[in-house]
């Protein structure tokens, strides 16, 4: 198992198009990944707002949108787990979090890769890795029972 990078994968029961909406609209993502966030998911855009899970508030999720191949690639920067209160985040390196959607006969296949963990400072990389590599296999959950909960509705 490699320290640098978290892979998880999920089947949706659901067409492409809703899967890609869920990950790729402010408003669906931040219903199912827990946050409030604002802005188009544009490659080089900068999204960001608070965080809505109960314990995590005073938290802000901030995203550098590097890449969208629409229904297929969305790839975003952050700071993996920068949950210490007045600490800055900004100057150190960020992991790369890419979702691939691929049909399947099921529905959509989607993989959500975290890498770089390697180059996060050694003081908070094991922590870093750990919390979202258990945080992706819930929000795999919270993505699939977002999107298939609204399958009927679109």
């Amino acid at each position: 198992m490699s320290s640098d990078r978290i892979q998880k994968t999920t089947v949706i029961r659901a067409p492409r198009s809703q899967v890609w909406r869920a990950i790729t609209t402010a408003e669906d993502f931040g219903a199912w990944f827990g946050a409030k966030v604002t802005g188009a998911f544009v490659p080089g855009a900068q999204i960001s707002g608070p965080i809505t899970t109960p314990g995590y508030e005073h938290f802000t999720l901030t995203m550098q949108i590097e890449r969208v191949e629409p229904e297929r690639v969305f790839a975003y920067r952050w700071h993996p787990y920068a949950i210490e209160p007045g600490v800055d985040y900004s100057s150190e390196p960020t992991t790369l979090v890419e979702f691939r959607l691929d049909e399947v006969a099921e529905g959509t296949r989607l993989t959500v890769v975290e890498s770089g963990f390697d180059q996060i400072p050694a003081a908070r990389r094991d922590t870093a890795f750990r919390m979202n590599e258990g945080g992706w296999t819930e929000q795999l959950k919270n993505i699939d029972r977002y999107v298939t909960s609204r399958a009927g509705a679109r």
